[in-house]
């Protein structure tokens, strides 16, 4: 088998070779067998930096009734 061929299962919670269940149902390819048993630890990761750059975006968007930006609120 080949480096890169490697996916995690949403279906089943497992790892998988490329010859698993269809593409809506995993995540990957990764480079081997345990980053694809990290797969939801990655996304979880990745879901938790987006939503902190949102929240600082969405804060500078707010504007005062002038029309200047207002201070993020933390």
């Amino acid at each position: 088998m080949s480096e890169g061929d490697w996916y995690y299962c949403l279906k089943h919670h497992h790892v998988e070779p490329f010859e698993g269940c269809k593409a809506a149902d995993r995540l990957g390819p990764y480079d081997n067998a345990l980053d694809a048993s990290h797969a939801l630890e990655r996304v979880a990761e990745r879901n938790q930096e987006w939503d902190g750059e949102d929240e600082e975006e969405e804060a500078w968007e707010v504007a005062d009734d002038d029309g200047w930006p207002q201070d993020p609120v933390r």
